[in-house]
């Protein structure tokens, strides 16, 4: 009597195997065709490791070429960017010693100009800079001042409105840096 039944979870024919506990027991022919499917089941295995060796290496060697070309070309790309940053690192010292030099010779250019300036044109320039501070001087608005400078002496004449002017007129003039005499000629009116 062939009948359909539950055998630790496997459906089978009642009568085409015993069950027991833990297990079954096999008929003769099925464990024929369970030792033929393992037997296929190696031989595939066996062919397919081989031809999986086989890929396997060959990927391999092609894995390991693609990575040496990478070493390379990053040893390559971090020996430009030292010898870049080598370059930068000389150039910007190159500069550095160029703009010191440079700026050393502007100051001493700068230095005998004024030494050639001040000793030419001295008397010029304490004129200049009295007239200037007269100008900006209240109580002397109205004065009409005439500096005259010779050798570092000098002489102011013309009119102003009080005393306090005449006064304010001489010490202006005498703190003035290069004055070395005042000559006062100024008249109150």
């Amino acid at each position: 009597m062939w009948q359909k039944h539950e055998c630790n979870g496997r459906v089978g024919r009642s009568g085409n195997h015993a069950c027991r506990q833990g297990g079954e027991a096999m008929t003769a022919g099925s464990r024929l065709s369970r030792c033929l499917i393992a037997a296929a089941l190696v031989g595939v295995v066996s062919t397919g490791s081989a031809c999986t060796q086989k890929a396997a290496d060959a990927t391999k060697k092609d894995v390991n070429a693609a990575l040496d070309t990478t070493k390379a070309g990053a040893d390559t790309a971090i020996d430009a960017t030292k010898s870049a940053g080598d370059k930068t690192a000389d150039a910007a010292q190159q500069t550095a010693d160029k703009t010191a030099d440079v700026a050393g010779k502007v100051g001493e250019k700068g230095k005998d100009v004024v030494l050639a300036v001040g000793a030419a044109v001295t008397d010029s320039w304490i004129t200049t800079k009295l007239k200037a501070k007269f100008a900006d001087e209240t109580v002397l608005k109205g004065s009409d001042i005439k500096v005259e400078t010779t050798d570092h002496v000098v002489t102011l004449k013309g009119t102003v409105r009080s005393g306090e002017a005449k006064a304010r007129a001489v010490a202006i003039t005498a703190g003035t840096e290069g004055v070395m005499r005042v000559v006062n000629q100024l008249v109150v009116k």
